[in-house]
């Protein structure tokens, strides 16, 4: 009788690992899948920052790197405005108010930036008491919800370049992060209303001093079911 012997060592280790990287590479969809790229071309990237500064002063865009820096001493973007200073780019001519739309990029945020907004997706009727339906901060390296400590898209985005998704159905009413091609967060919205996507450094609560972020390949997607 042929007697078994088991497989080398070796094979059963390659075997775990093939395993588990099947098992985790198909964990990870791809979120632009089904939809598809809307062109944009650079007159459409509109930047606010501090009214009383040159551009060059908050914003340099080089070898494909959009980077964007503020303080917390710094006016705000318009004269007479109650708002905080900001470093940001408004994707001005993609609004929508249908469909499904998704943005995304490539950031990176300088570690001791804290009390700021690096992500938005504006626009929200009146009635919700907010001009924003989704607002991604950091605080202390951590990317979370507005400042919602309950609702922490990712524990340290410091110093690091990290790959963020965000789709909003409107129809649905619903938005979903992903960091990394990993889903970190499921939001409903707060209606309809005329949408668009704004990205960069924005100041908020109890900020530091200097605020920095930096993006590349940013694009913005869309698949109209409504």
């Amino acid at each position: 009788m042929a007697r078994y012997s088991s497989p080398p060592w070796h094979l059963l280790l390659l075997f775990v690992v093939v395993a588990c990287y099947h098992r985790s590479s198909s964990s990870v969809a791809d979120p632009t899948a089904g939809f598809v790229a809307v062109e944009l071309t650079e007159d459409q990237f509109h930047l606010h920052k501090p009214y009383d500064l040159a551009p060059e002063q908050r914003y340099e865009f080089r070898d494909g790197v959009r980077r964007m820096w503020v303080f917390c001493t710094d006016h705000p973007f318009s004269p007479g405005s109650p708002t905080k200073p900001r470093s940001e780019i408004l994707l001005n001519q993609k609004t929508y108010t249908s469909g499904v739309w998704q943005f995304e990029a490539h950031a990176y945020v300088a570690a001791g930036t804290t009390g700021a907004s690096i992500m938005q997706v504006f626009g929200a009727p009146r009635a919700s008491g907010r001009n924003t339906t989704l607002m991604l901060h950091v605080y202390g390296g951590r990317l979370m919800f507005y400042h919602d400590e309950a609702r922490v898209v990712d524990a340290d985005v410091w110093d690091r370049w990290f790959r963020l998704n965000v789709v909003h159905d409107v129809g649905a009413d619903e938005l979903n992060v992903f960091v990394d091609g990993e889903e970190r967060l499921a939001v409903f919205g707060r209606g309809r209303y005329r949408h668009y996507f704004k990205f960069g450094v924005y100041a908020q609560t109890d900020p530091s001093l200097y605020m920095e972020s930096r993006w590349r390949d940013v694009k913005v997607y869309t698949k109209i079911v409504d």
